[in-house]
């Protein structure tokens, strides 16, 4: 008897779970259950008094992806899987072959960004054309009462008592009150008041095929886009597809055509109510036109035999304001073909598929800036005619001589600096290749060379850092170069002044009113002297108008190399830190590289 028990509670607790389990597809699942069960009806005496459900039995089973809630009515969550893979279940990555990032991705290709899925809305509107399977609520009061929810049948009516059918299918949603509050008037016509209200739209599914990601059948409204379908899809495969041509064929006719080019530049898409069993089919990419630069639109375009001119890829493409020509590459009769015209020559230039243009800005300016900084009243900017000199545009400024000092002007030209640092580099990179490559006699030495070169790559980032300013001398002894002028130049002005500042491996660096009795030991003294660090065999003079002086320290007396011995009122004396040569061994290129450094924004015109 307790055997016929067990088999009883077992044989129901496993009909209660195989009930409620219609996911559990394989026959290794249900013989799982069925062993849980026999286990569960083996102890159901001793847990007689609590009683044994079939619901009572917990599961810790979900699809992959599924949310953290359990459903208490079975095994299988019903969350949406969110766009994970079952696994086995084929992918995009094992489908596709693998291919690189456009550099040009397809006009209008940002369509698919947009919000045509996760945005749409749930309620009707009123261009929604009524379907079989539509439920439509009908209120009758008055002389006779009436409430009722009908179901569009499958031709497309729904029936009332004492009325009959009345055919609403393909009937726009804004419109269903007033069709069937008419037909309803036309039985009943005194006392009797009617509201008819479209309650819910039955889905349609739609096959959705050809180049896009993920083709299959998709549920939507029958009001929904061409684009909401596709944007299920995952979009059109760049590579394949056709953005202008998307087939909406019904019952093996072809009932309308989409051309996102239209949309995306006009906003025009057919309007199409779908029905159960619609096939949007993406046609394979036609002809393709790569702009690779100088355009706004820089995209690869698809255009038919007809548009294959440079009129339609301006128009499309629209090239930038200063554009002047157009440079085509492509094949003609299995040889290359290449073209540099003008834009009114391009736009009647015909096209081959698989064209590549680049807009270019080829206009010679005649026309450029110039700056102008420093001591001076005025613009600060100054439009000048290509060939205009240095002399011609300082009869232009305005300037105070009893602030302005004008026998010291200098540029600054960004030529100039892009050279400086072209130099800085170079030596760079001629000091790295002679620290690693130094020959090693022994261990000791090589742990040596290795601190080495670790200070000096720590000194060589730290001198790759250094933006030269590219100033350029053109002023001495009170004479100004009428050189030419470059777009963008800068022209200073400095400002008189009665100060000589000291810096670099000095105690305290400091500015200090000029002395012309003074020479240049005395200003380093004034600045506290050198430090231990300091090189003070080669002292560097930088004079107001960008030239540049050393001195040196002979038994003591400090005395100027070449002409210019003197001070002068805004000069600037900087102390170079000294390099020790018994552990450095690429002392010449470290001192060479620290001069340029200090020196980078001067360059001499003679």
């Amino acid at each position: 008897m307790l055997n016929l028990i067990s088999f009883t509670a077992a044989a129901v607790l496993s009909i209660g779970l195989f009930s409620q389990t219609v996911n559990a597809q394989s026959a290794e699942q249900i013989e799982q259950l069925r062993q849980r069960a026999q286990q569960t009806g083996s102890s159901s005496t001793s847990n007689a008094a609590a009683g044994v459900s079939p619901l009572s039995v917990q599961s810790q089973r979900t699809l992959p992806g599924a949310g953290s809630t359990q459903n208490t009515m079975g095994q299988f969550s019903t969350q949406p899987r969110s766009g994970l893979s079952l696994p086995g279940e084929p992918t995009i990555e094992s489908v596709f072959p693998q291919q690189q990032a456009m550099a040009n991705p397809p006009f209008a290709a940002n369509l698919f960004l947009g919000g045509f899925e996760s945005e749409r809305t749930t309620g009707l509107n009123d261009n929604y054309l009524v379907a079989p399977g539509d439920k439509i609520s009908i209120w009758l009061w008055g002389a006779i009462n009436y409430s009722d929810v009908s179901t569009v049948d499958n031709q497309g009516n729904i029936f009332i008592p004492n009325i009959g059918p009345i055919r609403v299918a393909n009937t726009p949603a804004g419109t269903v009150n007033q069709t069937v509050s008419s037909k309803i008037r036309q039985v009943y016509t005194n006392d009797v008041n009617v509201y008819v209200n479209l309650l819910t739209s039955t889905p349609v599914a739609v096959y959705v095929s050809g180049p896009i990601l993920r083709p299959g059948q998709y549920a939507g409204l029958a009001s929904d886009s061409v684009l909401y379908y596709l944007k299920r899809a995952g979009g059109i495969d760049f590579q394949r597809g056709s953005f202008r041509k998307i087939d909406v064929i019904r019952n093996n006719e072809v009932i309308a055509t989409a051309d996102l080019y239209a949309f995306f530049r006009n906003g025009k898409l057919p309007k199409i109510s779908f029905k159960d069993g619609d096939t949007i089919l993406v046609r394979p990419i036609g002809n393709t036109i790569v702009v690779e630069t100088g355009a706004r639109n820089s995209f690869t375009f698809e255009f038919s035999d007809e548009e294959l001119t440079g009129e339609v890829v301006n128009y499309f493409a629209r090239p930038g304001e200063f554009a002047s020509h157009a440079s085509v590459a492509g094949v003609r009769d299995n040889k290359q073909f290449a073209r540099y015209l003008s834009l009114a020559d391009f736009e009647a230039l015909p096209l081959k598929a698989g064209d590549t243009v680049e807009y270019v800005a080829d206009n010679e300016a005649q026309i450029y800036r110039i700056n102008v900084a420093g001591a001076f009243s005025g613009a600060s900017q100054l439009m000048v005619d290509k060939g205009t000199r240095l002399l011609d545009v300082l009869d232009h400024i305005e300037a105070d001589t009893t602030l302005s000092d004008t026998q010291n002007i200098y540029l600054l030209r960004e030529s100039v600096a892009i050279k400086q640092k072209e130099i800085i580099e170079q030596g760079l990179e001629r000091l790295e290749r002679s620290m690693y490559t130094a020959p090693i006699s022994s261990t000791g030495e090589g742990a040596i060379r290795a601190q080495e070169a670790q200070l000096v790559a720590d000194f060589i980032a730290r001198a790759r850092q250094v933006e030269p300013q590219g100033r350029v001398v053109v002023s001495e002894n009170g004479d100004t170069a009428n050189i030419l002028l470059e777009p963008n130049d800068t022209i200073v002005i400095p400002e008189i002044t009665d100060l000589i500042h000291i810096g670099g491996e000095v105690l305290l660096p400091q500015s200090v009113v000029f002395n012309p009795d003074a020479d240049t030991e005395d200003y380093i003294a004034w600045a506290g002297g050198f430090t231990e660090r300091a090189e003070d065999e080669r002292i560097l003079i930088v004079r107001k108008n960008g030239n540049v002086a050393f001195a040196n320290i002979d038994n003591g007396i400090l005395t100027a190399n070449g002409s210019g011995a003197h001070l002068l009122p805004g000069d600037q004396i900087i102390v170079l830190p000294a390099i020790d040569t018994k552990v450095l061994q690429a002392v010449k290129d470290i001192t060479q590289i620290v001069y340029q450094i200090a020196i980078a924004a001067n360059v001499a015109t003679d």
